[in-house]
């Protein structure tokens, strides 16, 4: 009976794929649907400004809905509002679910650098003493890698297991795990129940300048990975000093093998444009190779006491060169930042007024993004425009503070982004489409 039922499972999926693959070939493969809203605040803005920059990242979407086995990478740099995993994540979730899932992505030691981690992972270790650096700041306490973010310890003996959450992590069991880590650091070796499924494979020169790579590949998905440290010189028995070491831990890329959406959210706490306008660090994002690349940035620095909109607007442009220098390939989608509270004092009793800034700053993304020539999408018009604030605080989907959101909140924003990025495909296709019509009209008449 179990034989039976796995033959006809395999028939069934070979039927769905032939199907799929007929329609494709036909041109007739059905549009993705647009993901349900749950909240109605002020007038839905779907349309991304300049969809023709992303032909490229669409093409990729077209492979996936084809069927081929492919994997289209897709990252989404942000503040705080990404850090949270919340927001993202929902997108994530959701692109998944339409175009398949490839994996988990970018994970970073956020707990271990003392700061929020989203909740679908856990990175954690025996060691306490960790000295941890951001982008944030003006004098960095170590260097910082991929996720903005860098964890050093100065203990001779380091583990670092990786976990994916039962319940808010299902989905993303891998097979292959990347770890980034600085060019003089212990390296790893896998530890625990699984470590004879483990393939090690350590990086003998720098993925890019400092920053070595190393790949774990584990014969069967699993949920969790072991790490720990080893002073032995590689091809020997020899141990060396501790002392020869600085540990520095950046993060991991998790994957399975399957083809689909690689969804890499790399959010720093109080991050603004200017701290990731950095050479050495957009080199270290451009590993992870992505085909579209979603900024969402801007809020912080609508608290500035001297905010200026066109030298904001420089400082988004600065960055966006920079990205088109190192990452050529790579589609750029700007978000403009969703408006918020500010704290202020009326007769030494604390209020609450909307942030005004919030909708210069978005004037300024959509200008920056339309002189750069690159997709921008109006989260701040997308969310009620001006005056929105009031509204999502009344849905009690903003935070204590009124400049962040609820988890609700964050998700409802995913949602939004993801219908806006859809619907601009789906316009694209239908245009298509319209001009495959025309020719083959055009061919009958001659």
């Amino acid at each position: 009976m179990m034989k039976q039922t796995k033959w006809l499972v395999s028939l069934s999926t070979c039927l769905v794929w032939m199907a799929v693959s007929a329609a494709g070939a036909k041109g007739k493969l059905p549009l993705p649907a647009l993901p349900s809203r749950t909240y109605s605040i002020g007038q839905e803005v779907d349309s991304i400004l300049s969809p023709s920059s992303l032909q490229a990242f669409f093409a990729g979407l077209d492979s996936l809905r084809a069927g081929k086995d492919t994997v289209l990478t897709i990252v989404h740099l942000g503040d705080s509002h990404i850090q949270a995993g919340y927001y993202s994540g929902k997108v994530m979730r959701l692109l998944q679910e339409q175009f398949g899932n490839a994996g988990r992505g970018w994970i970073a030691p956020f707990k271990l650098s003392r700061t929020n981690e989203p909740d679908d992972y856990f990175i954690s270790s025996a060691v306490r003493e960790w000295v941890a650096g951001r982008c944030i700041q003006a004098n960095k306490k170590c260097p910082v890698g991929i996720g903005g973010i860098g964890i050093q310890s100065v203990s001779p003996s380091i583990n670092l297991d990786v976990r994916i959450a039962p319940n808010n992590g299902a989905g993303y069991s891998f097979n292959r795990a990347i770890l980034y880590r600085g060019e003089k650091s212990m390296p790893m070796l896998p530890t625990g129940p699984l470590k004879d499924s483990v393939q090690t494979s350590l990086a003998t020169v720098p993925a890019v300048a400092g920053v070595l790579a190393d790949t774990f590949r584990i014969s069967y998905p699993v949920d969790t990975l072991q790490l720990h440290s080893t002073r032995r010189k590689q091809g020997t028995d020899k141990l060396l000093p501790a002392s020869t070491f600085k540990n520095v831990y950046y993060g991991f890329n998790l994957t399975n093998g399957n083809p689909g959406i690689l969804y890499h959210s790399v959010g720093v706490n109080g991050a603004m444009y200017v701290n990731y306008t950095d050479e050495t660090y957009v080199r270290q994002l451009a590993l992870l190779k992505p085909s579209l690349l979603i900024v969402s940035l801007g809020t912080n620095e609508t608290f500035g006491r001297r905010f200026r909109t066109e030298e904001f607007g420089g400082q988004v442009r600065a960055f966006v060169s920079l990205v088109k220098k190192y990452m050529p390939e790579t589609a750029i989608m700007l978000t403009t930042p969703p408006e918020c509270y500010k704290r202020t004092y009326v007769n030494k009793k604390r209020t609450y007024v909307r942030n005004a800034n919030t909708q210069l700053a978005a004037k300024a993304i959509v200008k920056a993004a339309h002189e750069e020539g690159v997709a921008c999408w109006d989260l701040f018009a997308a969310t009620g425009g001006k005056g929105s604030c009031v509204k999502w605080h009344k849905e009690k989907l903003m935070g204590r503070d009124r400049i962040h959101f609820t988890k609700e909140g964050y998700r409802e924003q995913g949602t939004l982004l993801v219908r806006a990025l859809l619907r601009s495909y789906q316009w694209t296709k239908n245009e298509k489409a319209g001009e495959t019509e025309e020719l083959e009209k055009a061919e009958e008449r001659l």
